[in-house]
């Protein structure tokens, strides 16, 4: 028994985020960015959750692409804001690189002022265009109002991520 301690070890996971007061501290090109997911959140469709998000991405072209959360009475047909705008960058611009990714969500049920963060499913996604195109995507997430959270990848985000390596 003693053995089999001694070979255990700890890993310790941390995750580094940078936070800004308000939208108005975030650099320029960011603030338009978040402006479109702010947009881009109040086309979302969400009559069963009542959760609203708006998405946008940040092209090394130069385009913007956007997507709202889109949901469906059979609720895994329902697709998030980030996967909609990541998969129609995917299918439109796929060579293009993925520089920028910024998120805003709401509740109709009541206020969001803490930053939200994209969901598993969507980290695991922006993790493959990560992958994908070897190289960082910046992430700004914020609530309807208030603080926005900045991470400098989805990596940090999501530590020991499943990718095509494990295949």
């Amino acid at each position: 028994m003693e053995d089999e301690i001694k070979l255990m070890k700890e890993i310790k996971i941390e995750t580094v985020l940078q936070v800004y007061d308000t939208v108005d501290e975030l650099p320029r090109d960011v603030q338009d960015l978040m402006l479109k997911a702010v947009e881009s959140r109040r086309n979302a469709y969400a009559p069963y959750s009542k959760f609203n998000v708006g998405a946008a991405l940040l092209l090394d072209n130069g385009v913007i692409v956007s997507g709202s959360n889109q949901e469906n009475a059979s609720y895994p047909s329902g697709l998030c804001a980030e996967r909609t705008a990541i998969y129609y960058a995917g299918a439109n611009y796929p060579e293009t690189a993925l520089l920028k990714m910024a998120i805003s969500a709401t509740s109709q049920n009541k206020p969001t002022l803490s930053p939200i963060p994209p969901c598993g499913a969507c980290r695991q996604a922006i993790a493959e265009y990560e992958v994908k195109q070897n190289k960082p995507i910046e992430i700004y997430f914020m609530g309807e109002t208030g603080k926005v959270a900045m991470s400098k990848s989805l990596e940090n985000l999501l530590p020991f991520i499943f990718d095509k390596s494990a295949l």
